[in-house]
């Protein structure tokens, strides 16, 4: 009887072997790049959702299996360098921190530019995505890099202002030396006396925790991850509002000899990893809250008129974000519109109308 079994699974073997197609699965390698580390979320979440998705896609055919080599925290690129690296092609894919690049990317700061509107991620994610689809200025800044735009991320709910000292209100800003990255700064124009310092999110601990700055702006998961509470103790929720700093690119060069098929996938996973990171940054700023509270930190809520009050002191860098765009031949003022009416119909209308000057 076992040889007689022993027989019957290698009959059944054969058979199954005579139903695989002619053809041979065909592999394909995808350099991911970021200078951000690991356990930065939207790299975490790289590794643990959108590459098990796209080969899940794949997996439905058969045609195609990617063979992923990934290289974060600085082993190809710094944070800076992603856009140029995926340009010059020491990456195929790769997660530019477009808030870096101003300059380059220009449109991207269309959140960056509109604050006190929406502080939630899902929404601000979807609809700065369907502008880049819907107006060619966006997908346009990253071909003149070399690169294919396949979907914009956000990972942070709301910027906040963090402190080492006590803070009630915008007010006490005043005077006081503020971390920023890029668009964020010109938040603080309306503020008497008060200076952005450029730093990056790897840096903010140190510049705290020497006397450098007093304060910085960043997100509560970020708080959290970089363990702020230590050196700066005191959290304004001030709900400035969700940006997109992240976009994910392939090599104009790569993505021209992918198969369709394969090209499909990027493109379909991209939008469901928009939204996964966006929902998890929701979901982990209250987490967030939480520790941050837990690890000694305090936090006061800004009240509504003081938020206005803010708002309504910063210079219109909305309306001058759409003409530098108009100045370019680039339809700014049309994109500003689109995208608050976007957010607005997702039930969000900001402190301020940023079209009107």
């Amino acid at each position: 009887m076992a040889v007689l079994s022993k027989g019957l699974g290698l009959g059944a073997l054969m058979a199954g072997l005579t139903v695989v197609p002619a053809y041979a699965t065909e592999t394909i390698k995808a350099v991911v790049i970021d200078g951000y580390p690991a356990r930065a979320l939207w790299v975490k979440e790289f590794t643990n959702f959108f590459i098990p998705a796209v080969d899940a896609k794949l997996a439905e055919t058969g045609n195609y299996q990617m063979a992923w080599q990934e290289s974060y925290g600085g082993s190809i690129v710094k944070p800076k360098g992603v856009l140029e690296g995926v340009k010059l092609g020491l990456g195929d894919i790769g997660i530019v921190t477009t808030i870096f690049h101003s300059s380059k990317l220009p449109s991207q700061a269309i959140a960056a530019v509109t604050p006190f509107v929406s502080a939630d991620a899902r929404a601000v994610a979807q609809a700065v995505d369907e502008i880049a689809k819907e107006f060619p200025a966006m997908q346009d800044e990253f071909a003149k890099q070399n690169q294919v735009y396949l979907a914009t991320g956000v990972v942070l709910d709301t910027y906040q202002v963090f402190s080492t000292t006590p803070i009630t209100s915008p007010a006490d800003m005043a005077g006081a030396k503020v971390a920023g990255a890029g668009m964020n700064l010109r938040y603080l124009e309306g503020i008497d006396g008060a200076a952005g310092v450029r730093g990056g999110l790897t840096d903010f601990y140190n510049m705290l925790q020497t006397g450098l700055v007093d304060k910085a702006m960043l997100w509560s998961e970020a708080a959290k991850t970089f363990k702020i509470a230590e050196v700066a103790p005191h959290m304004l929720s001030a709900n400035l509002g969700a940006v997109n700093t992240k976009t994910i690119t392939v090599n104009a060069d790569y993505w021209d000899s992918l198969p369709d098929e394969v090209k499909i996938a990027l493109q379909e996973v991209a939008v469901m990893y928009r939204d996964h990171v966006a929902a998890l940054a929701m979901e982990r700023a209250s987490e967030s809250r939480d520790a941050y509270v837990a690890a000694g930190g305090t936090i006061t809520e800004a009240s509504e008129a003081d938020r206005k009050a803010w708002a309504e002191a910063m210079p219109n860098i909305a309306a001058e974000w759409a003409g530098t765009l108009e100045g370019k031949g680039q339809p700014g003022n049309e994109m500003l519109k689109a995208y608050l009416a976007k957010l607005e119909a997702a039930g969000y209308a900001g402190m301020r109308d940023w079209t009107v000057n």
